[in-house]
């Protein structure tokens, strides 16, 4: 007997959590994510650890950005459950990398690898797909914006550099109307590259360059190649690459095979003028050094180099500025970034984001821009990425530079229709958005309601920002991306909450009107709901029915003095007598489903069943009546006795 009745039990537990459940899930299912959590949570506190409520909690977590927790549920499941849905064990992945717990990571990587095989989110080696070109060349809904600068001769311009005010290029252009043979360069019949300055100024929230000069030293420019140059932040120190001159005539220098090699020169700051150009350490007769670029705390010098040790044609190097001014020993930055190709003209922005160009990895063509996070994650973290265009054409394109805070900046390229050989082109990076915007109003008198707290969330339902409605009921959110579907959720206690889906079009700075309409709990001295249901003959609170409980429970934690009685009906059809016991016998069941959600007793005045006595409409037992009329008089009521004024 005893065991019969631990069995009974167990039974009535179990349908209990069951529910509990079904009701989080409902909850979950429209993104009431503090509901559900509570919910779930209490499941897991009777017994239920399943992979479900585990996950699910994750997920209310994660949805609200809540990292932090959601790794502990996510840990949780993909520990307990070996074939635990790899969605999960890709979020769990997510949370270790915002937690920096990269180690761990990689291991779920692998894990999420082989159970879920080839998935673009965690990258294998390059396979070649023509969809992977046609994604470079497609400018659809890339929103930058460039221009050919005016500078632009019909000769080789180059190397945009911003520096106190000042813009410094690279440039063949001619510095005297009559043009002397011996002195063009002999692969272009161009003369040799010497480095520009010119005033840069904001006009209309465009940079405006003018003035153009040649750069204030008669110590940096010479009669031969000048180019490609870094200055600290400071100001104070400029790097440039230079050809290889002979000391004795000043002239160009050239190895044995006839290649006059580069090298990298120092030049300091004083009184106004660049002097003191010191040959670096680290250059040498035998190979090329050049292109030099500087990271973001002036201690690293990232340069290019042909050097017999690297892995291709030309490699990124970097090298360590010590305190009292000497160089530590290159280092190759490795075989993620170099190739057996030409990999040339890096720049570190102030993010630490590596920018360079190459001619190998999926290009359009000649070098390509790439970006790389190298200098700002764990080598299992790299990233290479094709900027794509318009960055990148069919034709050479180099020499990017970009302020990371503004996301303006330069590249030089030699595609067509431009006005020179290479060009340089301002763009400024515009991330397409928009305006969504609306008012809050009670759907009774369609008046705007305040103080309405509208969340906006991404397609799968995680909070993005959440703000309150204004006196007016106004709310906004800026910024929204363009093409991606989004849900904006308007949540106020006492209301039921209203909530639309919407895709946003393409178009940049577009303003979307999108109202919404809470419909309220409390109206006169009643708390409404919509109606609950019970099975057939049965008075046992169902999860669909304890989700509409659940704004009465919020109700009256809303308003801690709030008494209320509650009266259940029922239609007509049945005998009287039994009409009356079920309807009692349910809103007793109504009664104690409050209780157990924390409302105390004493404020349930009273929880009376009427039966069939109280009918809305003319449908009694005479009457024959259609289903609609008859759900009329099955109803319950929950009216407020005290502890609530009308507004």
């Amino acid at each position: 007997m005893k065991n019969k009745i631990f069995l009974i039990l167990g039974f009535i537990v179990c349908s209990f959590m069951n529910a509990q459940v079904k009701l989080a899930d409902n909850f979950f299912k429209d993104y009431a994510y503090k509901q559900a959590t509570e919910l779930y949570l209490e499941a897991v506190k009777k017994g239920d650890s399943s992979e479900h409520v585990l996950t699910r909690i994750g997920d209310c977590y994660y949805n609200n950005s809540n990292v932090k927790e959601a790794n502990v549920w996510y840990e949780k499941a993909v520990e307990k459950y070996n074939k635990v849905n790899p969605e999960y064990i890709y979020k769990y992945i997510q949370t270790l990398r915002s937690l920096n717990e990269y180690e761990e990571a990689h291991k779920w990587t692998e894990v999420f690898r082989d159970r879920k095989g080839n998935d673009n989110r965690i990258k294998e080696n390059e396979v070649f797909n023509i969809e992977n070109f046609k994604s470079l060349e497609n400018t659809d809904k890339v929103y930058i914006e460039f221009r050919n600068l005016d500078l632009n001769t019909p000769y080789s311009d180059f190397g945009g550099f911003e520096s106190d005010n000042l813009f410094y290029f690279a440039s063949t252009r001619v510095k005297d109307s009559i043009i002397d043979e011996d002195k063009l360069y002999q692969w272009n019949k161009e003369p040799f590259l010497n480095i520009y300055q010119a005033e840069l100024t904001v006009k209309n929230s465009q940079k405006v360059i003018s003035n153009v000069s040649q750069i204030q030293s008669e110590a940096i420019n010479s009669e031969f190649h000048e180019a490609s140059l870094t200055i600290t932040s400071d100001g104070q120190t400029l790097y440039f690459t230079r050809d290889n001159l002979n000391k004795k005539n000043s002239r160009a220098s050239y190895d044995r095979g006839g290649t006059s090699n580069l090298r990298i020169f120092k030049a300091k700051l004083i009184d106004g003028e660049w002097t003191n150009v010191e040959d670096l350490p680290f250059n040498s007769n035998a190979f090329s050094n050049g292109s030099p670029t500087l990271s973001p705390d002036n201690k690293t010098l990232f340069f290019v180099s042909d050097r017999e040790e690297g892995f291709g044609q030309t490699d990124i190097y970097k090298v360590a500025i010590n305190n009292d001014g000497t160089f530590g020993e290159p280092k190759n930055l490795g075989n993620i970034i170099n190739t057996e190709g030409r990999e040339n003209f890096p720049f570190v922005a102030k993010d630490s984001t590596l920018y360079f160009s190459s001619d190998a990895n999926i290009n359009l063509g000649l070098l390509d821009i790439f970006e790389t996070n190298i200098l700002k994650v764990k080598v299992k973290d790299i990233d290479v990425k094709n900027l794509g265009a318009p960055f990148n054409s069919g034709y050479d394109d180099f020499a990017f530079f970009i302020d990371s805070k503004t996301n303006t900046g330069y590249f030089s390229s030699n595609r067509l229709n431009g006005k020179g050989g290479d060009d340089i082109y301002a763009f400024g990076k515009l991330e397409c958005t928009q305006i969504i915007q609306g008012i809050t109003r009670n759907n009774i008198n369609k008046l705007p309601l305040s103080e309405v707290t509208v969340k906006l969330m991404d397609g799968s339902g995680k909070v993005i920002e959440t703000m309150a409605s204004n006196t007016n009921g106004e709310y906004e959110f800026n910024e929204v991306s363009c093409d991606k579907k989004y849900i904006v959720l308007a949540e106020k206690v006492t209301y039921r909450s209203d909530r639309r889906e919407f895709t946003t079009s393409v178009n940049n700075d577009e303003e979307t009107q999108i109202d919404l309409f809470l419909n309220p709990l409390i109206i006169e001295s009643e708390i409404v709901i919509n109606p609950i249901f019970f099975d057939f003959n049965k008075s046992t609170i169902r999860p669909d029915a304890a989700y509409e409980l659940e704004n009465i429970v919020a109700v009256m934690r809303e308003h801690n003095q709030m008494v209320i009685k509650i009266e259940s009906h029922t239609d007509s059809r049945g005998k009287d007598n039994y009409n009356m016991n079920l309807s009692d016998r349910r809103a007793k069941s109504t009664r104690d489903y409050l209780i157990s959600r924390g409302i105390n007793k004493d404020r349930i005045e009273s929880a009376i069943g009427y039966g069939e006595s109280q009918l809305i409409n003319e449908c009694d037992n005479n009457t024959k009546c259609t289903e609609a009329e008859h759900q009329k008089n099955r109803r319950s009521k929950f009216i407020i006795t005290m502890g609530y004024e009308l507004e």
